[in-house]
């Protein structure tokens, strides 16, 4: 989607307003002992009380509201009757239609008490988000988004996950561009463009290079359980500093 207008803007930031609040709504009651299903329908009653609707359901029929992964899994996980245990790395992922306008979200939450090794990465994938968003920007190319992920993740010594990718949202869950990625590419020749709406979520990992999908048709793992996070905003190009749509 490419913003046309004031009301294209205020539309997605009401979608995204309420993708960040369902997604914090779900990080409060995130404890061990909770059930991944038990979280999914806080988050989905939560998006249905303000009037918005599941964008992977709609798009998909994806078998949940959300989609919540654990620890080596990095996304599209299945809610179901699995148990948070302590310790665990549990990523919530939300997005979200509210009339016409779609938006996404997500965060890898640490349940306590969580080891120096998972504390560094969610501290150094969100460090990437933040330094990934600061270099978008119209004109640029794109693949400035990927080269700040790749070079926090060096810095950080852990593995990007190269075949998970940011991509175009706004009017659907995915549009163009298909991906944005987490890597430098020099071959990519594509710029940024005011008005582009795009999500910006690095996957990075304590060892694998990329995922494979589950025998459930859906979650994708880490092929030797290396243990995976991302972080997502939506956010809209701009001639300065980006739009986050998705900031609660």
């Amino acid at each position: 989607m490419s913003i046309e207008s004031e009301s294209d803007l205020q539309g997605l930031k009401e979608s995204g307003r309420i993708v960040a609040l369902a997604l914090q709504e779900m990080i409060r009651h995130l404890k061990p002992g909770i059930t991944t299903l038990e979280l999914d329908l806080i988050g989905e009653a939560f998006l249905t009380k303000h009037g918005a609707r599941s964008a992977p359901r709609m798009a998909y029929n994806f078998p949940g509201g959300t989609c919540i992964s654990i620890n080596d899994e990095a996304a599209h996980g299945i809610p179901g009757d699995r148990v948070v245990q302590a310790g665990d790395l549990v990523n919530l992922d939300v997005s979200a239609d509210l009339n016409g306008y779609v938006a996404d979200t997500g965060a890898t939450m640490g349940v306590p008490p969580v080891s120096p090794t998972k504390d560094k990465l969610l501290k150094c994938t969100k460090a990437a988000l933040n330094k990934a968003i600061a270099t978008a920007q119209a004109g640029r190319p794109m693949n400035v988004i990927g080269h700040a992920v790749e070079v926090e993740a060096k810095r950080c010594k852990f593995s990007i996950i190269a075949n998970l990718a940011g991509h175009g949202v706004g009017r659907s869950i995915h549009e163009d561009p298909r991906e944005v990625l987490n890597y430098y590419d020099p071959r990519d020749r594509r710029k940024l463009t005011e008005g582009m709406v795009i999500t910006i979520e690095p996957f990075l990992s304590t060892g694998a290079t990329y995922v494979l999908e589950d025998r459930d048709g859906w979650t994708l793992k880490t092929p030797d359980g290396s243990l995976s996070c991302q972080y997502e905003h939506t956010i809209v190009i701009t001639k300065g500093k980006p739009v986050i749509i998705t900031a609660a």
